[in-house]
């Protein structure tokens, strides 16, 4: 169930994308639209039997024996069974991670330029022409969508804080888990390395979230190695203040439990025990914290499992935006539960995955107001949509 499953976005090559996040496996597959009920019977139930007469079903041929081979052997060969060369990749993945000083830059080269100088035109032109902030700013929140996709509410929420205003702050980022186990909060005390350098862990701050909530904290989460939601804060962070900064990076897991169930996250003792300890930490250190969200918000469209060809601000995602406006017009208010409430609604069939991040600063921050700077949203792919903001807090 760790796989990603999408429509395959190749033009010439239609059928069904398999990609593993959890980067045990680096293969990318598209199993062609004929084939792809057969997956179905990788299940752990049925046998090869059953799905050699599936094939045959599909073909109308006897002489199904190569097809099935060859679909089995590319499965297994990807890591995509669970099987021995599976468990091999992923224990190797995992035991790389346990074992690094650092948390190495996991999109580098894909989703930003791995070559400093062509990183730093490619920042420039994110960030040149926003408006300055002001000093007193307590936090913001950006998208952690592709940069290129994203760069205008990049913008909107980073480019005018100042260096001089910011780069001795700690950082404190909040980003989505999307793979990570819900109601748990992802923790490591390693660097991060980016082409810019290296940013240093706030690890006093670190052991101090995971002495008094242990309960809802994965330490060293192996969900951190692969997890762009953060990365893209530090590279864009370290592009504003030098790559030398410090930061407390989160990795918020879904609040299922509360969504799907009823009641609000803090009535878990562990979330609860996390969220206050992190408003001790915000409210001892104060003005030496910057907090920085990472968050997108609605996914909708065929990738995302919705019966709708989804086209940015139109259609139903005009309706969508209203709805995005109303949670956002919530967070802007300081009114956690409001917003929580909107979230609760229809099970969150907006699917905001920034929804536990912006959750916990509202309860680990009471009282402060936000500001909508930028509001958009974006094709993903031509059925698919993902919708961001670039936001910013103050006392």
């Amino acid at each position: 169930m760790n796989l990603d499953f999408m429509p395959s976005p190749v033009e010439d090559r239609p059928g069904l994308l398999i990609r593993d996040p959890f980067q045990y496996s680096e293969v990318t597959l598209i199993v062609p639209p004929v084939l792809v009920e057969c997956l179905e019977y990788f299940d752990g139930e049925r046998s090869e039997e059953d799905l050699r007469a599936a094939l045959f079903q599909i073909t109308g041929d006897l002489r199904v024996g190569e097809l099935q081979s060859h679909l089995m052997e590319s499965l297994a060969q990807s890591g995509f069974l669970e099987d021995e060369t599976y468990a091999e990749l992923r224990d190797a993945r995992e035991k790389g991670f346990a074992e690094s000083p650092e948390r190495y830059a996991a999109h580098v080269g894909s989703a930003y330029p791995d070559d400093v100088r062509e990183l730093r035109e490619t920042m420039e032109r994110y960030c040149h022409g926003g408006s300055p902030a002001p000093a007193s700013l307590v936090g913001v929140a950006a998208p952690h969508v592709s940069p290129e996709g994203g760069w205008l509410s990049y913008r909107a929420a980073y480019a005018g804080l100042r260096r001089e205003d910011y780069a001795d702050r700690t950082f404190v980022i909040l980003g989505t888990s999307h793979y990570g186990e819900p109601e748990k909060y992802g923790l490591t005390r390693k660097t991060w390395s980016t082409p810019w350098g290296t940013a240093r862990p706030a690890t006093e701050l670190i052991e101090e979230l995971a002495e008094k909530a242990p309960g809802a904290v994965n330490m060293e989460d192996y969900c951190i190695a692969f997890e762009h939601s953060v990365e893209f804060q530090v590279v864009f962070l370290q592009y504003l203040f030098g790559p030398d900064i410090r930061i407390l990076p989160v990795l918020c897991g879904a609040f299922a439990k509360s969504i799907y169930v009823g009641g609000m996250p803090e009535e878990d003792e562990n979330v609860n025990r996390f969220m206050g300890t992190l408003g001790e930490i915000g409210a001892r250190e104060g003005n030496k914290l910057l907090w920085v969200l990472g968050v997108d918000m609605a996914h909708m469209g065929r990738r995302y499992g919705d019966n709708l060809t989804a086209m940015a601000d139109s259609g139903e995602m005009a309706v969508v935006a209203g709805r995005d406006r109303l949670r956002i017009d919530a967070i802007n208010a300081g009114d956690a539960k409001g917003y929580w409430d909107l979230v609760q609604e229809r099970r969150d069939d907006l699917k905001w995955c920034g929804s536990s991040p912006f959750y916990t600063f509202l309860r680990a921050m009471p009282g402060l107001k936000g500001k909508l700077e930028r509001y958009e949203q974006w094709n993903i792919d031509p059925q698919s949509v993902v919708s961001f903001a670039g936001m910013q807090f103050s006392k």
